[in-house]
Formats: C-alpha cells, structure tokens, sequence
C-alpha cells in the first residue's frame, strides 16, 4: 500500500468527491477533548488535520506516523504556512504503523483518521490493540471514518460510495481492504468507552471521540 503517487491528487479528489466534509468530520471533536501532552496521529496524510491541531494545542508533542514519504512532504509545508516554528513539536516517523514499534503507556491522545478503513480486518485488530499498548491509562482517541449507517436508502447510499472507492483506492494505492471494517469492537476490549460521536453526509461519514476508562 503507497500513497505516494497520489499524494498531490490527494487534496483535489477528496473535495471533487465529498467537498469539504472529511476536514469537517476530522476536526469534529476537537473542542471536545481535554488539551493532550503528547499525541500519536497514524495515517495523517496530507496534513489538513495536524494543521488544525497545531493552531489550537501548540504545546503539545505529536508523533505522526504516515506510510507515504510524499504525504509527510506536503504535511511538513502544510505547517509551514503557519510560521517556520509550527512544526517544532512535531516528528514525523515514516512508516507503516503494523511495522514499527511503539513506546509503551507514551500518550494521552490518540488520532486515527481515515487509516483502519485501508486495513483488512485481522490488521485493525492487532493495529488497535498495538496503539492501544502505547496509550496512557487515561488516553483519548479521535477517530473519523466512513460508516454505513441504519436505514435502508442511507445504507444502499454509502454501500454504494464506498464500493466506489474502494475500487479506487486499491487501483491507486494498493490499498489491501476491500470492505470497511468497524473498529469499534476492538476499541471497546481495550477499554475505550465512546464519549461522543457526530455525522456528516447522510450519516455516512463519523466523527467519534473515545476515552479510555481505568
């Protein structure tokens, strides 16, 4: 799986496809958290959310895991365009999230957008509990991803979508996930409870924020 390729397509095909609804669903739940000391954000992409984030915690420490080279390239001037030090607390590891190591009990926040839905669903699992490893006891994770929600022309709606870009995605970027797997179970064995959750685009895109509960 590589999204180097289509990494400057990126930015254009998410708002000819959805406009602007992924970057409003990845900040949902900002103002919702409690401010974070250090946060892991896997699968950041292009750059639109740690954006965001930086503006509005720019204390914190963030680790951003991000498989694609091209992905971090275009993070790193996202930052830029903020001042020359937005990015000082910020390190980008580049690397696939099932093959690195994490420090154990290292953060308080925890950021998965639009990246387990590209995962087959033995991978969610053990990239779940693999994150879940490295969260303090009393951790938040945000999460924002597509859903198929209740009701019958809602659920044909986004079957239908997401067939669409699955079918995509594995073109482009070998994306090995063929069908969306909800994360939600393996999140609750790991004792994450969700505090809220929001809905854009007929309830096909969701916006969750979990906390872990001691």
């Amino acid at each position: 799986m590589s999204f180097d390729r289509f990494a400057p397509h990126y930015r254009y095909f998410e708002s000819l496809a959805l406009g602007d609804a992924l970057q409003q669903v990845r900040i949902a739940c900002l103002p919702h958290i409690s401010s974070p000391r250090h946060a892991l954000i896997i699968g950041e992409g292009n750059g639109r959310f740690l954006q965001q984030f930086v503006r509005e915690f720019p204390a914190a420490r963030v680790s951003c895991v991000e498989a694609s080279a091209r992905m971090i390239e275009l993070a790193r001037e996202r930052l830029q365009r903020i001042d020359r030090r937005a990015g000082e607390n910020v390190e980008f590891v580049h690397a696939d999230i099932r093959e690195i190591d994490l420090p154990a009990s290292a953060y308080d926040l925890i950021v998965t957008h639009f990246v387990l839905d590209c995962f087959l669903e033995d991978d969610v699992a053990r990239v779940v509990s693999q994150i879940s490893r490295a969260a303090m006891n009393n951790a938040q994770w945000l999460l924002a991803d597509f859903c198929v929600p209740v009701g019958a022309i809602a659920s044909r709606r986004a079957r239908f979508w997401l067939k669409i870009m699955y079918r995509f995605f594995r073109m482009v970027a070998a994306v090995e996930a063929y069908e969306l797997v909800d994360p939600s179970r393996f999140l609750c064995d790991e004792r994450f409870t969700l505090v809220s959750q929001q809905s854009r685009q007929y309830r096909m895109l969701k916006s969750q924020l979990w906390r872990r509960t001691v």
